[in-house]
């Protein structure tokens, strides 16, 4: 296989030249360079916030979108060659009453917040969050695709300080350029905008410039900060050694004692671009996976922990299938697959960046340690690829882009028979929006092909993604195979803005599609149609804050001979009530009309599905409350009655102290199902496929308590 970072490399410098797209922004402010760094205390009394120009245009967007905010808010920009400083100033004319609660970092709690927002690299898609309360507590997330996706993995080195005095309270940033990524230009400008939010009166937001919550879209919607002249390009460079001994025991009173170590490096080659790199990396601190118990023929998705792979997701996120309606997490990336148990990454490298011209990058490679059970080989040696390309164009409203992923096994005699020797992907996606942003058309095509001996291919044609063995399909079982290829496709046409919002889509995906060497998918030889429209009451009236009404129709059928799998309908509404309480209330009516189970049987025949019906309702207290308590509970019935499910889960949220937080959840669930299947069982007559009736009780109880005695501070809690 042809590595992928050299090809990564030769498309950066290809591109390097490119200059950058003009800006079309509606809201400006300018930052002012000094020479004399602030002290960073959360107090007003430097040189620099004398003489840099107020941003004083807040307005609300919540509860009331474009209304004058309750309370005057202020704030200053400045930077000097390696950092990023900004000043804001929350008035407030009953300081006494802003709450300084303490909480773990990247923890949303209740109380006053101040958030700023930076595009960095000027997209109008990507960025990075920085957000404080009163109490000093930092959040900060990486942002992508525009749509307000937020990865709270991304953890900046950068400070702050707040205080409380008699006109309000204040916040003072400082924001190293090292942890940014922009281009290396005479002139830059960032995208930049600044919320406030103002708990007491009634959950109000405020923010510069103007958000409107009618709009889908995030990034796209901040303002400018422009006079960012001669920005350093800092040659970022973190060493992470570890170093690790283990005395283990072994027979006839021995010890064996062994040794291991490593390395994570990160490395700025530029402002815009980075290398990570690890080899033999520690994982043993990562949290462990939840337990999970899991009755389904499908694997579970775990979320991803490790730094290594956390850090810039968003850049390798291409979904497969994916819509508002419907979408399951499925993709061409799962970074989980590299160094899955029982293997061990021996290294892997990264590379990550955007460039003036708008084209994003980025490029995987890992290479997995051979690993064996009593000398015999039940992981081979792995080398996995990953390239996305991604160009953006018209300030980010359209786009194009590339993903490839390749996964090549030295396979031997022990692996050959189970598992696939090469596997490839190849997709396309776009984007475009047009009347002035209101409208969206996207949409994706990908291809694979795997290969292996034809006992490895077999395997594949009838795990549960495929179940090639189905007797009454049209999709035949090749048992001398030794690869398979198949195709996946998805056109999305979505309204972003306004009172009235929807989304129509149209996906499909053949027999052979195959992307679970180094992605995630449920299932192939599938299409469906999507349908979402939506209600959007931004503005407070008579009984409610704000309110959602939404509207879902779905139905799905067999690539191959159009059986109906599925067709249903659903609505759900979630209102803000004036006293801040949430209602969240729906149902949806399921297996209308002549429907079929293909999957239920688990390659046997299909089976036909009675109509169901599943209704919910949730409850949610105020959340600026110290005790807040919120109930869900869903109901399920179907199979003419002899399939049910119930389930009750309340939870009891308590802050009554910058000392003391405690959360206590209850679940109860009853399952009754008719039709769980069980192993297929074949005799001189032939196969015959069972299902057992299935009465389930579950209970579970989760509960957590902080208690602090020390005199906490954000910094030391």
């Amino acid at each position: 296989m042809m590595p992928l970072l050299p090809v990564a490399a030769v498309v950066l410098a290809l591109q390097g030249a490119t200059s950058p797209p003009p800006a079309n922004t509606a809201t400006t402010t300018v930052a002012h360079r000094t020479a004399t760094p602030p002290v960073i205390d959360g107090k007003d009394n430097d040189e620099v916030w004398r003489l840099a120009p107020v941003i004083r245009e807040f307005r609300q967007f919540q509860p009331t979108e474009d209304a004058n905010p309750s309370l005057p808010t202020e704030a200053q920009v400045a930077y000097d060659e390696h950092n990023f400083y900004v000043f804001v100033r929350a008035f407030d004319s009953h300081p006494d009453s802003i709450k300084k609660l303490l909480a773990r970092r990247d923890v949303r709690i209740c109380c006053d917040q101040i958030k700023i927002m930076i595009d960095s690299y000027h997209d109008r898609r990507t960025g990075f969050e920085f957000a404080v309360n009163p109490g000093g507590v930092k959040r900060d997330y990486a942002m992508y695709g525009d749509d307000q996706q937020e990865d709270d993995a991304w953890d900046g080195v950068w400070e702050v300080a707040t205080q409380i005095d008699s006109l309000g309270w204040t916040a003072e940033f400082r924001i190293p350029l090292s942890q940014l990524r922009y281009a290396h230009l005479p002139s830059n400008t960032f995208g930049f905008a600044i919320w406030r939010d103002i708990d007491r009166h009634g959950g109000e937001r405020v923010g510069w410039p103007l958000y409107r919550v009618s709009r889908r879209g995030f990034v796209s919607q901040l303002g400018d900060v422009v006079g960012l002249d001669g920005l350093a390009a800092p040659r970022r460079l973190e060493i992470s050694p570890y170093a690790v001994a283990k005395n283990l025991p072994a027979p006839g009173f021995e010890r064996d004692q062994k040794y291991d170590g490593g390395a994570d490096i990160k490395y700025g080659i530029t402002s815009n671009i980075t290398v990570d790199a690890t080899v033999n990396p520690d994982f043993g601190q990562v949290e462990a996976d939840p337990s999970v118990v899991n009755l389904t023929s499908f694997e579970t998705f775990y979320q991803e922990r490790r730094p290594f792979f956390v850090e810039g997701t968003g850049i390798f996120h291409f979904s497969v299938n994916c819509n508002i309606v419907n979408c399951s997490g499925e993709g061409l990336f799962y970074s989980r697959r590299i160094g899955h148990d029982p293997t061990r990454i021996l290294g892997a490298a990264k590379i990550t960046g955007r460039l003036p011209g708008g084209l994003t990058i980025g490029a995987v490679e890992g290479i997995t340690k051979r690993a064996t059970k009593n000398g015999a080989t039940v992981e081979p040696f792995t080398n996995y690829g990953v390239l996305r390309l991604s160009q953006d164009y018209r300030n980010g409203q359209s786009g194009i882009g590339f993903m490839g992923t390749a996964v090549d096994r030295t396979v031997d005699p022990a692996t050959e028979g189970f598992l696939r020797d090469h596997a490839y992907v190849g997709a396309v996606d776009f984007r475009h929006r047009f009347h002035g942003g209101a409208y969206e058309l996207s949409g994706s095509f990908d291809l694979s092909t795997v290969s292996g001996s034809p006992s490895a291919i077999a395997r594949t044609q009838r795990n549960s993604t495929h179940n090639y063995q189905r007797p009454d399909d049209d999709v035949r079982f090749d048992s001398t195979r030794t690869s398979l290829a198949g195709d996946a496709e998805e056109i999305l046409l979505t309204r972003r803005n306004g009172f009235i919002q929807f989304q129509t889509s149209y996906m499909r995906r053949s027999p052979g599609f195959e992307v679970n060497d180094l992605g995630i998918l449920f299932r192939s030889d599938q299409q469906g149609w999507n349908t979402w429209g939506s209600l959007n009451w931004q503005r407070p009236n008579k009984l409610f804050q704000r309110a959602f009404w939404n509207f879902n129709w779905w139905q799905f059928w067999t690539t191959g001979d159009g059986l109906p799998t599925d067709r249903a309908a659903n609505t759900n509404f979630h209102g803000q009530f004036k006293n801040q309480w949430w209602i969240h209330v729906g149902g949806t009516l399921g297996n209308l009309g002549d429907i079929f189970c293909d999957r239920c049987a688990r390659g046997g025949p299909v089976v036909r599905g009675d109509q169901y019906i599943a209704p919910w309702l949730g409850l949610q207290y105020d959340q600026r409350a110290a005790i807040v308590p919120s109930v869900f509970m869903n109901y399920f019935k179907g199979d003419r009655g002899h399939s049910t499910s119930t389930n009750v889960s309340p939870q009891v949220d308590v802050r009554v102290s910058s000392q003391f937080r405690g959360s206590v959840s209850l679940s109860a669930s009853h399952n009754v199902r008719d039709g769980q299947d069980l192993n297929p069982v074949t005799d001189v007559t032939g196969t015959h496929y069972l299902f057992a009736h299935l009465d389930q009780l579950t209970t579970s109880m989760s509960f957590r308590i902080d208690y602090r005695r020390c005199r906490c501070t954000p910094r030391r809690s």
